[in-house]
């Protein structure tokens, strides 16, 4: 009995750390912060300084939407020891996140695509296709705008709206389709805080989403174009339909 107890307690201790330690790499995993950022964005620099202003991102189709389309391909960063190891919120290493690139033209800037949106986005496209599948159109809802919808969730089975948790605030942001049925994410409400809340230059006609890039570390993933009229954030086709 006494030998048991002796082999319990060691297994008991190795089980104990064992739930406990996964909840603590999760927890790493679930927060970027601005040190894991500056080391990409400092690799990214030496890596296109060294290689004749190539950039180490993976090869996309050319219509990918712009958020999505400069993925870093981190391996790259590896090959020439930019990196000794993988962030701990990349995807790549278990995280959320997937490390992309904006304005690659003149300032390639590092910032972050939370892949649990498009894993929401993913499930809502599906119940979607079903739909269409069976009845040869979209759930469209009401028009918002030009080429613009809301979802019509009871169609696809949901009791009430979806909606999304924006990576810029702790607010719930809607979803809505566009004219081919494609499911995509409502900024206006962040686009609006940010509009009273910080400086900016943007002007009617502009792409606005910049403004949320401008700001914070997220893209605005899965959206199409906003401007700015009136002092409110409105879909570029609304705009340039008035």
């Amino acid at each position: 009995m006494k030998y048991m107890k002796l082999l319990t307690f060691p297994l008991l201790l190795l089980f104990l750390t064992g739930c406990l330690y996964p909840q603590a790499e999760l927890q790493k995993n679930k927060v970027p912060n601005q040190q894991q950022l500056e080391m990409i964005q400092n690799a990214v620099n030496q890596y296109q300084t060294s290689s004749g202003g190539l950039l180490p991102i993976k090869t996309k189709p050319e219509d990918t939407p712009i958020f999505q389309k400069y993925q870093i391909d981190f391996s790259k960063l590896k090959e020439r020891n930019l990196i000794n190891e993988l962030p701990a919120t990349s995807f790549e290493n278990g995280g959320y996140y997937q490390y992309v690139l904006l304005d690659v033209e003149q300032n390639p800037t590092v910032k972050l695509l939370d892949l649990r949106t498009t894993e929401d986005l993913r499930s809502l496209q599906i119940k979607v296709q079903f739909h269409m599948d069976d009845h040869r159109y979209p759930p469209f809802g009401d028009q918002i705008a030009r080429g613009v919808y809301e979802l019509d969730y009871e169609k696809i089975g949901l009791n009430q709206p979806p909606v999304i948790d924006s990576p810029y605030s702790e607010q719930l942001l809607p979803v809505y389709l566009n004219a081919e049925g494609k499911v995509l994410i409502d900024y206006r409400k962040d686009l609006y805080s940010y509009l009273r809340e910080q400086d900016h230059f943007y002007e009617p006609g502009d792409d606005i989403r910049y403004l949320l890039t401008d700001h914070a570390p997220f893209v605005p993933a899965y959206s199409d174009p906003y401007t700015v009229q009136d002092g409110e954030p409105v879909f570029m086709s609304e705009y340039e339909a008035s």
